[in-house]
């Protein structure tokens, strides 16, 4: 499918990112900004979901975020093939990894029929799964360090979609850990990968358990790849400690409903640890457990 998708693409213009670009800028310069707001804001508080749909069919119609948000499909090998066009999916790698994962099978009742699309799906407890294009840029940047025999850290694992793509990359001999405070999610997210993964579940390659996200998972540690899919005010010190020398660590930081950052967080050979701001993001928090659980919420 990249293959097909590539080639396809290779008569498109050399125009068409700097002509994409004249249209953003002209978009954010545009009045039309303020009246979408005046819009948005005159949607009433019962139809959030209006309002949420209204904002994902206006980004996607600017062309914003360099192709996110824009894939809309009606199966799993149709949002795959869209985010390969849109730029979100760039190594063949990663889309067999995807394709070999139905977004369907880890969203609920109420919104699968939006599953092959390119944004954020509630999935209870107040949690969501994230946009297809968030996990492919996950994959993409965690891709050196998902190599067969890996360890991985799945913090805030969520509804499970993206520790069973780490599972299928990191192969037989490698092992997977995704921990989240929220119970329903836990056991929602095990019968989520039962629907098609079950041998991941069996052979051990792949766990799903409470834990507290913000002390990971010393057992299984060092991890070559930790993802944590949800905000934190600040980096866990325990997650940095976890990381293994030559490890890489992807975690949004930043308070909720103010800026959050996505930064990539490396630690060489020697232990010494270095951090990047990748883009800015909207993450839920990673929470805090009560004093008498341990476990966290995600957005994964």
């Amino acid at each position: 499918l990249f293959q097909e998708t590539y080639n396809e693409m290779k008569c498109k213009s050399f125009l068409a990112a700097p002509f994409l670009a004249f249209l953003i800028a002209l978009y954010f310069v545009s009045p039309a900004v303020a009246q979408m707001g005046q819009t948005v804001c005159n949607i009433s508080g019962p139809t959030r979901i209006s309002r949420r749909r209204f904002l994902q069919s206006r980004v996607a119609a600017a062309g914003l975020f360099g192709g996110a948000y824009r894939t809309r499909a009606d199966s799993n090998r149709g949002l795959i093939q869209g985010l390969i066009e849109n730029g979100r999916i760039r190594s063949p790698e990663i889309a067999e990894a995807m394709l070999s994962v139905d977004r369907k099978d880890f969203t609920t009742p109420q919104v699968e029929r939006e599953a092959y699309n390119d944004y954020p799906l509630p999935i209870g407890d107040g949690q969501t799964i994230s946009a297809p294009h968030m996990h492919a840029e996950a994959l993409e940047l965690l891709q050196d360090h998902l190599k067969p025999g890996a360890r991985v850290l799945d913090v805030g694992s969520g509804s499970g979609y993206l520790a069973v793509c780490f599972a299928k990359m990191v192969g037989k001999n490698g092992k997977v850990i995704g921990i989240d405070v929220v119970d329903d999610l836990v056991h929602r997210s095990i019968a989520n990968i039962k629907k098609q993964n079950s041998d991941l579940l069996a052979s051990g390659n792949l766990q799903i358990k409470r834990a507290d996200g913000w002390k990971g998972d010393p057992q299984n540690a060092p991890f070559d790849a930790i993802h944590v899919g949800a905000a934190a005010v600040s980096v866990p010190e325990a997650l940095i400690e976890q990381l293994k020398p030559g490890g890489r660590m992807l975690i949004p930081v930043g308070p909720q409903n103010q800026g959050q950052e996505f930064r990539q967080i490396d630690k060489n050979e020697d232990g010494k640890v270095s951090s990047k701001t990748l883009m800015g993001v909207v993450y839920v928090p990673l929470v805090k457990p009560p004093l008498k659980t341990t476990g966290n919420s995600g957005h994964t």
